[in-house]
């Protein structure tokens, strides 16, 4: 998608993997009054449009021909699909121009046909998600347009787009970076809506994704100015930006593979795959390094009492506490079931003991909405440490499963060591 659909798809993701929190009652969701306010100013702003359009032949020409690239390149990527969790293409290749060449109402316009064609062709989601979308990139690139044409009075033609290059490069480059973030704080408020708990930081923007921007920008502008040449001339970027999509969305596939669908931490295999590397690095450093083994007390009886939706967000509740509390170098991992896997790299017994007491006291405050109320859990944590209670990863997963056991056994809800031969250990662990 494009700089702004790239974004917003980005941040929707947000929406799509995170439950919505159920409104607490007698207070609206934000959710529920945000999503049907800004729809209504994008209908508002199109509706405006509509009816003080001038309508000309060659920007419905060249509005036709940048939907029909933004379509070719989503029919070429569609057998490719969509990754769970987060999205990213470069449809906004063919959003900025229109943005930048033509009148705002087709800024408005053109994010209807192509979500309609995500929507059916690629990926079936939520009504309203794609609803939201859309508005965010159709006001996102009217802001664009208007302030661009403030800026630029006249249209442009193709030469003029060469001979001042530097006037018109520079107010085009400036009105991307704006309806990029416009774009990105309107579906940024929803993402964390739809996660309260969630970092500002995390919902907008991180370096990858900066840097994805800026790609994104570059490529736009380029497409803008070869379609103010002529909209011809879009035959000829059409193939190196379905290229560069493709390429994107298999970087993206793979980084799919690696990470739990439901949860968005790292799969079993991709975990082993970097506490290898990271066992690896201990041995050779002589550092420090520990494991832990947390397991979700009674989830059985969640599944069973609340059924499984709510199992879930538990798990995506869990998940999203384990991040938030570690280090960003600590490895983590959904390693089956209820059952979730932190390698701490540098941690010796008593920091280890220390971080695994703070997960677990972080997930007894940890309350998800259910139909009778919210759920609240409580986790065992098993600690394992290397050299001390093995020397490759599956003793020290071994005796980490042993440890778990002793605080299952204990009456859960608490931190245990292997064994009973380290009493300090074993005392600042709670065991």
């Amino acid at each position: 998608m494009t700089a702004v659909q790239s974004s917003a798809e980005d941040r929707g993701g947000e929406l799509a993997r995170r439950p919505r929190r159920r409104a607490i009652p007698g207070r609206p969701s934000l959710l529920v009054v945000y999503v049907p306010a800004v729809v209504a100013v994008h209908v508002a702003l199109l509706a405006a449009g509509l009816v003080t359009a001038s309508w000309r032949a060659d920007d419905l020409v060249t509005f036709g021909a940048l939907v029909a690239c933004g379509a070719v390149c989503i029919e070429a990527t569609r057998r490719l699909g969509i990754p769970a969790g987060v999205g990213r293409d470069l449809l906004s290749a063919w959003w900025l121009p229109v943005a930048l060449l033509l009148p705002p109402v087709y800024a408005l316009l053109m994010p209807i046909p192509l979500q309609v064609l995500l929507q059916f062709r690629v990926k079936r989601t939520l009504v309203y998600r794609r609803v939201l979308v859309a508005s965010a990139l159709g006001v996102a690139g009217a802001c664009a347009a208007v302030v661009f044409h403030r800026v630029v009075p006249e249209p442009l033609a193709g030469a003029q787009w060469v001979l001042e290059a530097c006037p018109a490069v520079a107010a085009a480059v400036g009105c991307a970076a704006l309806f990029t973030v416009v774009n990105s704080a309107l579906v940024g408020v929803a993402a964390h809506a739809a996660n309260p708990q969630g970092r500002w930081r995390d919902v907008l923007w991180n370096r990858e994704s900066l840097l994805l921007d800026v790609v994104e920008l570059c490529v736009g502008i380029l497409v803008t100015v070869t379609a103010a040449l002529t909209p011809w001339l879009l035959v000829v970027a059409l193939p190196p930006v379905m290229l560069l999509q493709r390429s994107l969305m298999h970087q993206q596939l793979q980084a799919a593979a690696r990470t739990d669908a439901k949860t968005g931490l790292l799969n079993a295999a991709a975990w082993q795959r970097e506490a290898d590397t990271e066992l690896s690095r201990a041995q050779r450093t002589h550092a420090g390094l520990a494991l832990l083994l947390i397991d979700i007390d009674h989830f059985k009886r969640v599944n069973d009492t609340h059924g499984h939706l709510v199992g879930d967000q538990v798990l995506v509740g869990v998940a999203s506490t384990l991040c938030h509390q570690l280090r960003d170098y600590d490895v983590v991992g959904r390693f089956g079931g209820e059952e979730f896997v932190v390698l701490l790299p540098g941690a010796d017994t008593v920091e280890a003991c220390r971080v695994a007491e703070r997960l677990r006291g972080r997930m007894k405050r940890l309350a998800v909405p259910a139909e009778e109320g919210t759920v609240s859990v409580t986790v065992s944590i098993g600690v394992a440490l290397f050299h001390t209670h093995g020397e490759d990863l599956i003793e020290l997963l071994a005796a980490a499963d042993l440890a778990l056991y002793r605080a299952k056994s204990s009456g859960r809800d608490r931190v245990c060591l292997p064994a009973l031969e380290a009493p300090g250990a074993a005392g600042a662990a709670g065991a």
